[in-house]
């Protein structure tokens, strides 16, 4: 993908996310993408206590903090934490002794997760505003990096894996929730299909997705079909370990 290509659909995503972030401030109801097409995610069990603008502004395709199964102490990062539910749901897993970190590149949404934040009275949780492409944290800082339907945006998602892989401590692992299409998809189909589900640089295809981990270094790669999207297109449960 050129440059300019990349640029426009980063703006595009940054405009969008802009817009949804302030219709949550506003207290409106939104949602990304086709409703009618399985991109959203089903609910979170533990989100009891939560400010009702995060729950509000939760634009995911799953449960990664579920997923990632996090532990007392742990310091996890989110990639596009959004309004930040779950940040704020990880900062309660990993309780006093830990971190949870979010990354954003939209000033609104590092907004509203910092006003999330401080009416959830969260100490251990610090929003970082950059790119998913280039992540503003040391080599192996962080012990789970997990992220909710938002790796698919990224018109570079090679070095999103590279990047994720570096600030991973050894024995670091991956849980994501994420839109993927099916490998029998063409390109075009999977942009098309992975646009009514809500993204924007098409839906990558599973052995897309499994291979650009494999190259980062990770093992122990699972991919699990969770929700059908659409035609081939599915919200889907990935799990990787830094050796």
């Amino acid at each position: 993908m050129v440059s300019a290509a990349r640029d426009e659909i980063r703006a595009a995503v940054a405009a969008r996310y802009a817009d949804l972030a302030r219709a949550a401030q506003a207290g409106q109801a939104i949602t990304d993408g086709d409703p009618d097409a399985g991109c959203c995610a089903p609910g979170y069990p533990d989100a009891g206590g939560l400010p009702e603008a995060a729950v509000r502004a939760s634009l995911g395709c799953g449960n990664p903090v579920a997923i990632a199964d996090l532990r007392p102490g742990e310091t996890v990062l989110d990639l596009g934490s959004g309004g930040g539910i779950d940040v704020l749901l990880s900062a309660r897993r990993v309780g006093p002794a830990g971190q949870a970190y979010g990354l954003d590149m939209t000033q609104e949404m590092l907004d509203l997760a910092r006003a999330n934040a401080r009416a959830a009275g969260a100490e251990n949780v610090e929003f970082l505003r950059g790119q998913i492409e280039a992540i503003p944290l040391p080599d192996g800082s962080v012990d789970v990096i997990i992220s909710n339907c938002v790796i698919n945006l990224s018109t570079d998602r090679p070095a999103v894996f590279a990047e994720s892989f570096r600030v991973l401590r050894p024995g670091g692992r991956l849980g994501i929730s994420d839109i993927l299409a099916e490998d029998r998809l063409t390109a075009a189909e999977r942009f098309e299909r992975g646009a009514q589900a809500g993204c924007i640089a098409g839906a990558p295809s599973f052995a897309e997705y499994r291979d650009g981990l494999a190259r980062a270094g990770f093992t122990s790669i699972t991919i699990t079909p969770a929700r059908q999207a659409g035609d081939g297109v599915h919200s889907a449960i990935i799990r990787a370990v830094k050796p």
